[in-house]
């Protein structure tokens, strides 16, 4: 008796899992919707696939040189842009190389033709010599990540 209910059960499994959401997967697949355009590029999955009506973001400057600093110095600079699209722009967020520098970006959308910047704050302390400190931009453009670069040296303590 327990073998033939050890064999039911294992046919009743069996044929539950043979349509365990597969038909699920396969209208994902088949849609070819945003969902594939979401794991690639999660800004800009419910935006036009023509790159053309995307927002874009120029920078007057992508690399900015500070020269020569005091370490303990703070060097702020803002990193001044243009939105040349046709769609308003969206920055999600900023992100810093190093935690020792912090961006500060405009949280509204940006119109087309509109400015903005990203105030880049850099604390020397405990960083010596040649710095180079990459902020990642992440918007609503394509590429959706651009980045800017603050460098310079910082002379050391006594």
């Amino acid at each position: 008796m327990k073998n033939i209910l050890l064999l039911l059960s294992s046919v009743f499994v069996w044929f539950a899992c043979q349509n365990d959401g597969a038909e699920g997967v396969k209208e994902i697949r088949d849609t070819g919707g945003p969902v594939s355009e979401m794991v690639r590029n999660p800004v800009s999955a419910d935006l036009p696939t023509d790159t053309n009506q995307l927002a874009r973001i120029k920078f007057e400057e992508e690399i900015f040189n500070f020269e020569e600093v005091d370490e303990g110095d703070v060097v702020k600079h803002e990193f001044k842009f243009k939105n040349t699209g046709k769609v308003p722009l969206t920055i999600l967020r900023a992100e810093s190389s190093c935690g020792c520098t912090i961006p500060e970006w405009p949280k509204d959308p940006i119109p087309p033709g509109g400015t903005g910047s990203i105030l880049a704050k850099f604390n020397t302390e405990g960083k010596a010599l040649l710095q180079r400190k990459t902020i990642s931009v992440t918007a609503n453009t394509y590429p959706n990540i651009t980045k800017v670069i603050l460098e310079g040296n910082v002379k050391p303590k006594n």
